[in-house]
């Protein structure tokens, strides 16, 4: 419950921006409800599709074995 409440108030957050910016640099009010509500749903197709992306790229860290701690007998010597 928790996570869908964070999702739909920066969902909320997100379009109220995205519309006052929109309406800072047009003066229009009309293009600014539009792009505020249009941008965003863009950005959260962009978003799946760069998390797609990112999930394709092999992962370098995790595929490392762990290096083996130095030999201790070797520095005791």
């Amino acid at each position: 419950m928790r996570l869908a409440m964070k999702t739909a108030t920066y969902g909320v957050l997100h379009v109220s921006v995205a519309t006052v910016i929109t309406y800072l640099l047009t003066g229009n009010v009309t293009a600014a409800i539009g792009i505020g509500l249009i941008e965003p749903l863009v950005q959260t197709g962009v978003f799946a599709l760069h998390e797609r992306i990112w999930e394709s790229v092999p992962n370098r860290e995790s595929d490392r074995t762990p290096l083996s701690p130095p030999n201790s007998h070797a520095l005791a010597g």
